[in-house]
């Protein structure tokens, strides 16, 4: 992106783990002079410029907002993937109806909007015993999509397709991200394998591929500053048994029967030691993996591998058992970020 090309941009979810993230690195990004946040609830990460609007789970203050601020750039980071973290009803909401007003706004006669990325997943390709070993961007889901989670994703593509194809002139970035693992993040996978054995299903010792965390971000920011269009899968390369998964992890794996798999686990859901819900419990069967080249073609290049990303999360975890977590917890408070921000008693650095 050259110096005169500065951006404006605005981020979905704000106070999730994506949101947050991707706004502290376009924070970094001197050619990002603006950078607005919207989420139902507050950010969990420390931000130094950017501006936290709350809005409903389905945006629908979205058009106002972009016509306001003349954003020219809309970066979707709020799509749940992880059908732990609300109702199926709230998800349809949050994913379905909110990508259909954030197109809306993007396309108005009056729009400033000229890039769009959303954040996708591979959960899209669904999961059976006739799937490839490697989904392209292009290969089609092996049976028609069932659980609520594919069929959302599956449905927020499609507005994506609709609005690339209606609006020419606007740079739209579709990422697909396989299962990601890290230092940070938190996933119903990331549970199963810090259990002190690891849930696999009886009979099947299926291939997974990973992202790591950073990768994630960092491919975001690269599709947006190398304006790419299309649509893009965002996976480590290789593929890991899921018995190797857990020997990375110093686990063994405890197998679970295949029939009445989500019964027997309802009792430890309740305690909530571990949620594995159908689609999980699917990847434990038949596992799933997608070619990466089209976005290394690209020019982008990952640092991590499957392995790598397992190995990184294993490194953190361990890391946290022996010392603790001693950073404090980032709390939002209105008030308090008005003051640092604009408060002419706050000497500011003129570098």
């Amino acid at each position: 992106m050259s110096p005169h090309n500065v951006r404006r941009v605005l981020v979905t979810g704000l106070g999730s783990f994506w949101g947050g993230r991707v706004a502290q690195a376009l924070e970094r990004d001197p050619n990002v002079e603006v950078i607005v946040g919207l989420d139902t609830e507050e950010p969990h990460v420390e931000l130094e410029r950017t501006e936290y609007v709350r809005v409903d789970a389905n945006y629908s203050i979205l058009a106002k907002i972009v016509r306001a601020t003349r954003v020219d750039t809309i970066v979707h980071t709020f799509l749940i993937v992880d059908p732990t973290q609300m109702s199926q009803r709230a998800m349809h909401e949050t994913n379905v109806i909110g990508t259909m007003n954030l197109f809306a706004a993007a396309s108005a006669p009056d729009s400033t909007v000229r890039n769009v990325v959303v954040k996708s997943a591979t959960a899209v390709y669904g999961c059976t015993p006739e799937d490839p070993t490697w989904f392209t961007e292009d290969t089609p889901p092996s049976r028609p999509l069932r659980r609520p989670v594919e069929r959302s994703l599956d449905q927020v593509e499609s507005y994506v397709r609709d609005f690339a194809e209606d609006n020419p002139h606007v740079v739209v970035s579709l990422l697909r991200f396989s299962n990601v693992i890290g230092t940070e993040i938190i996933t119903p996978l990331t549970r199963a394998l810090e259990l002190p054995v690891v849930p696999s299903v009886w009979g099947f010792d299926p291939r997974f591929q990973f992202v790591h965390e950073d990768d994630v971000v960092r491919s975001i920011l690269y599709v947006l500053r190398s304006n790419l269009s299309g649509v893009y899968n965002v996976a480590g390369d290789g593929l890991l048994p899921w018995t190797e998964v857990a020997t990375l992890c110093g686990k063994l794996t405890f197998p679970l029967p295949p029939l009445g798999t989500s019964e027997l686990l309802w009792p430890f859901k309740r305690a909530g030691v571990v949620d594995l819900p159908e689609e999980y419990l699917n990847l434990l069967r038949f596992g799933r993996g997608v070619d990466n080249r089209k976005l290394k073609s690209a020019g982008f290049g990952f640092r991590y591998t499957s392995a790598g990303a397992v190995q990184a999360f294993v490194e953190a975890t361990r890391l946290r058992r022996t010392l603790g977590d001693h950073e404090p917890a980032y709390r939002y408070e209105r008030d308090v970020e008005q003051f640092f921000r604009h408060s002419p008693a706050v000497v500011r650095d003129p570098g």
